[in-house]
Order: structure tokens, then sequence, then C-alpha cells
């Protein structure tokens, strides 16, 4: 019997819908297998139809064309190294979510996913219908089991595996990324190991998809619980891994261990690759934003900078009447900093002729927030025009506590087609500013250095719509807005922990009401890299018209 195992780990980013460029992919992994003498090449999780494709892929024709793929790459990778690649498989009239084994020129065995996730941004319940506990599958002579993704979330798909005959386990994911998730992943990882004895080898891919950026970090366990070998965070990477037989059974060699960045670095990380893998996956090269001189206009611009360089960047400054010399100044600062392109494009004279057009059938009413927003739809008018002229895609820069509560204008500065910081609160803003200040890395296409001014972090928050007009006229400041935030929406918890928590049972209630409120916006806002449990879209879906409110 053989004593060495070698494995190819292709920690790749698909692209949700590419069949061929995907098959591709696997190929290119499979020719670098064979080039270092592995017996097997492995890909993650429905890597031939990226992931998550949600209910395309119960359409047939997608379904079907997607088998087809990865029959043809039987053929073309037969001889060689044995290839495990995730792909739906239909078996009479059920879907299933699974794991092809290819060898010999054919789909040699075929692992059906058990246990369907049906929480946060997952709803594979009403995509797939559920395998049967199953067995390992033969390499050579050697019995791989392979849970699938959830399947090692719970302890009887492992368990199974391991009475039937399974020497370790390979674990292929489309595991998405949210802020500490790997300390969760290594710690039900390690469950599985101690529960059947065997090695663990954790296959996760990487990019992004939409909301959802998968982070890599692929990992592999020797009994015990320890770390052998653990890939990089975020990037794509190929990894020989050996294996040896011993009288106790296979041991993982040890090979390299990355060390995992801070949170703060790995949020940067996620926003920056959200944002370039859904420009180059949806066709776009370059973008543009409104840049006000604030906070967020700013740190959008940074990321944007540094996902698809400065000279796709354009800035925008729209200032009106109320644009304080002060913004003016910082907005230019932080455009040059950065190396973009910087458009000035004032809106006092289009504002007034539409205040004049509104005139007659405003007359005998006070101006307010009506003329307020009239100025941030202009905006949002302008910039779109823009993007449609030169095809560059708007971005939007509304902070998670803005769009928690509505402080933030539809069809004004909520237009555009991506933002990049929707899951990132307001105090996190100013912090992940001081970060990317003090911090480059080589992942970063934008300059380094101090690329955010002081005065741009430091200066009370506004939105300039009216004199003297500050965030705080609106809302509680932002230290106890996030806070109160953090228990009624990530922790989906009641007004009585915000109380308890010491904050002011009014105050709570009135930001509650601003939560259940504004669901209509967030219903029509543009999506955004998802960086904890509790982001809006897929992680929390609430009705848009709802009149309940927490009496507690």
């Amino acid at each position: 019997m053989a004593d060495r195992f070698r494995i190819t780990l292709a920690q790749l980013n698909p692209v949700v819908g590419d069949l061929a460029g995907n098959a591709a992919k696997a190929r290119a992994a499979w020719e670098q297998a064979g080039e270092a003498g592995a017996d097997l090449v492995a890909l993650p999780e429905m890597f031939i139809t990226g992931y998550n494709a949600q209910d395309l892929v119960m359409k047939p024709a997608f379904h079907t064309a997607a088998i087809e793929a990865v029959r043809a790459l039987a053929v073309d990778c037969a001889d060689g190294p044995t290839m495990a690649i995730g792909c739906p498989w239909v078996e009479g009239t059920e879907l299933f979510n699974s794991y092809l084994i290819l060898k010999g020129g054919r789909i040699a065995s075929t692992v059906l996913k058990h246990h369907l996730p049906n929480e946060t941004v997952f709803d594979e319940v009403r995509i797939f219908d559920a395998g049967p506990l199953g067995g390992p599958y033969a390499v050579g002579n050697v019995r791989i089991g392979s849970p699938i993704c959830e399947d090692a979330w719970h302890e009887d798909v492992a368990e199974t595996l391991a009475e039937t005959g399974a020497e370790f386990l390979l674990v292929p994911n489309g595991s998405p990324y949210y802020r500490n998730k790997f300390e969760t992943r290594l710690n039900h990882m390690v469950a599985r190991v101690v529960e059947t004895g065997l090695p663990l080898i954790y296959l996760n891919m990487v990019g992004g998809q939409d909301d959802q950026v998968f982070d890599g970090g692929s990992f592999a366990l020797n009994p015990g619980g320890e770390l052998a070998m653990q890939m990089p965070l975020f990037d794509e990477a190929i990894t020989h891994l050996d294996l040896e037989r011993t009288d106790a059974g296979w041991r993982v060699l040890p090979g390299v261990e990355r060390a995992h960045a801070d949170e703060y670095e790995q949020d940067y990380r996620v926003m920056v690759t959200g944002l370039r893998d859904y420009m180059a996956k949806s066709g776009f090269k370059k973008v543009l934003l409104g840049l006000s001189g604030g906070v967020d206009s700013a740190i959008v611009a940074t990321i944007a900078a540094d996902a698809l360089g400065p000279e796709n960047v354009r800035c925008v400054m729209l200032p009106s009447e109320y644009t304080s010399e002060e913004s003016l100044a910082d907005a230019e600062a932080v455009a040059t900093a950065l190396g973009c392109h910087y458009d000035y494009v004032p809106i006092s004279e289009g504002r007034a002729a539409i205040t004049n057009t509104l005139a007659p059938l405003f007359e005998g009413t006070e101006p307010g927030l009506t003329e307020e927003n009239i100025q941030s739809r202009l905006r949002g008018l302008l910039l779109m025009a823009m993007s449609n002229k030169f095809g560059e895609m708007l971005l939007t820069t509304g902070n998670k506590s803005e769009v928690a509560v509505g402080y933030a204008t539809i069809y004004g500065d909520m237009a555009g087609g991506y933002n990049p910081i929707k899951d990132l609160y307001k105090t996190r803003v100013f912090e992940t500013c001081r970060w990317r200040n003090a911090n480059h890395r080589d992942w970063m296409m934008g300059p380094a250095g101090e690329v955010i001014r002081p005065n741009v972090i430091d200066k009370p928050p506004t939105a300039e719509l009216r004199e003297d007009q500050k965030d705080s006229d609106s809302l509680p400041d932002y230290p106890d807005l996030d806070a109160m935030l953090e228990i009624l929406v990530d922790r989906n918890g009641s007004i009585s922990d915000c109380v308890a928590a010491g904050f002011d049972r009014a105050t709570a209630q009135k930001v509650e009401r601003l939560i259940y409120m504004s669901e209509y916006k967030r219903f029509q806002s543009a999506p955004g890299p998802r960086l904890t449990k509790g982001a809006f879209w897929l992680d929390r879906r609430y009705p848009i018209v709802n009149r309940w409110r927490d009496p507690s």
C-alpha cells in the first residue's frame, strides 16, 4: 500500500455562470497537480457554477449545462490526477449540491450534500434536495470522506464516513466571510477531528460574489486538532499537500502556516475585494462617486483606488451654497492624495431652476426637508448622467448607521450600483480611515501614506444641506447610535436590552422606529460587501410594511 498521498488544493475564485471559464481554471489546476505528481486535485464547493448561484441553479438549462461541462472536464483530464469538483447533480427529479470525483475520463463517484444551510445568506433548502448519509470514495487504494461545507458543521456526516472506512476528510467549501468567522470554522473542524480521529483538510474558495466575499484561508488539521498547514486569506493559491501513512493512520505533513491579519485589515480587504470582483465580474472598468469632503465618501474613494487603481476612479465635488470652504478643501485634498481624477460641478444654478419650477406648487408652504433633499437628488441626477456618459459605475457612500436609520435620500445619495461601506458602522468608518492612513499592503493599488487628512476624520459629520447642519441634530451621537444598532440589528435585541445597556428608552424607541420606517429604502438600495452576520439584505429579511413596535 502507498505510504504517501499528495493532494493539490485549488483555492480559486470562480465566476458565477461562467461554466467555461471555471472549467478552464479547474483544468489549469489539474495540470499543475500533474506536474507536481499529485494523486488528487481538489476544487471547492459548487466550483463549476460559481457560488452562491442562488435560484440560477434551479434553471434546468443551467444545471444541465454545468453537469455537461464537468463530463467534458472528466474526458479532458482522463490521464493524470483524479479531480474532485463541486457541481449540481440531478438524480430523477431531485437536484443536489454535489461533489463529483472524476477519474478515467468519467464521473466515477458522487457525494451528495446532506445538511442544507437555511440561515443568514443561505437558502439551500428551497434550491436543493438533501442527499442521504453516504460513505467514502476511493482514489487509488485510499478512501476519502468529503463532507460538503455545512455537512462538516454537524457530527453525523463525518462520523458515518469514519465508520464506513474513510481514512481522512477533505471538506470542500463555499464559506463567505463575516468578522471573526475563521475561529468559528476552526472550532467546528477541530470537533470533527476529535470525534473521528481522522485528519481533516478544509478547502475554501476566494473572491467576491454580489454581497458575499469568500475569504479562503484553507487549512489542514491532524488528529488532536493540531494545525498542520494554512493557506492565505483572500488570495487565489495552489498548494500541494502531502499526507503520510503511519501506524496510527494518515497524517498531514507540516506545511506553511500563514498568520491572519487583524479584523480591521480583514474588513478592509473584504471591501476592496468585494468592489474589485463586483466590477470585474459585471464588466465595468471605472467608477465615479460624489466626494463631499466627509469621511464616508473619503473612505469609499480610497477603497475604490485600492481596488481598481486611482486612474480608474472619478471623484466629483458637487457643492451648493451650504458647502463649506473646509469641505471643498478636504475633498480636493483626498482626491489629490489618492491620485484620482477630480471634477468640480456646482449645483446652485440647477437647484435654483428646480426650486423655481416647483415654486407655484409649493407656494404657501414652509421650506424644509423637501428642499434639502432636492440638493441630494440633483446630485444623484448629475452623477448618474456622468455614469451613463462615461460608462463608469456610480458608487454610493452611505455607511451602515445611515442605511439602518434612513439618514440618506432615496434617488439621491442612495443612487448607484454598489456601496463598499454598506455594512460598516460610522464609528468603524472613522477607525478604518485611521487604519488605512497608517497601513499599506501589496494588494492595495492606491498610494501608501496618509490619503485621508485628519480634518476629514475629526470634524463633526454633516450633510451640509442647510446652514450649520450637523448629523447630531437628527440622530444620537454615533457611538451611542451604533451601540443601539448593534443591539437592535446585529443581535436582534429589544428596547429593554438597550435600556439595560444604559440608553434612554425614548431614544431607543426612536431608533427602532427609524429602522422599521427605512426598510423600503434598504429594499431599493445598492448591494455592498457583507462584513457581519447582521448585514442588510439576506442576513436580515424584514417586511417593508410593518406596524409592530417593541412594547418592552
